[in-house]
C-alpha cells in the first residue's frame, strides 16, 4: 500500500514537470491534436512538414517546432495551414510537434 501511494504522491508531485502546449490535459496521459492557424490559400495542400521539440521531466528541453522548420522539412513554400500535435507521459516526456500543409 505504501508504495502504491508514494508512486501516486510522485505522479502529482512530477505532473506539471514535463509539459506541452494542449487545450485539454490528461493527469496521466495526452495525446491532443489541434488546430494553430490557417491561411486564404484555396489550392488543396499537397505536402506535409513535421517540426518537433522534446522535454525530460521539463529540466532538459530540446528541439526546434517552428512552423519555418516544418514547413522546410516538408519541402512547402506556400503554406495552407498548420495543426500542432502534443503529448504528455506521467509529466515525465512531453513532446509538441507542428504539423505544417501546403505546397
Amino acid at each position: 500500500m505504501k508504495k502504491i501511494l508514494l508512486l501516486l504522491v510522485g505522479a502529482v508531485v512530477l505532473s506539471g514537470c514535463a509539459s506541452a502546449t494542449m487545450p485539454v490535459t490528461g493527469f496521466l496521459y495526452g495525446n491532443v491534436k489541434a488546430p494553430m492557424a490557417a491561411t486564404a490559400s484555396s489550392e488543396k495542400p499537397t505536402r506535409v512538414g513535421r517540426a518537433s521539440a522534446r522535454s525530460i521531466l521539463g529540466v532538459i528541453a530540446s528541439g526546434d517546432a517552428s512552423i519555418q522548420t516544418a514547413a522546410r522539412n516538408g519541402g512547402i513554400t506556400e503554406i495552407h495551414h498548420v495543426d500542432y500535435e502534443s503529448q504528455n507521459f506521467f509529466g515525465v516526456l512531453a513532446e509538441f510537434t507542428v504539423v505544417v500543409y501546403g505546397n
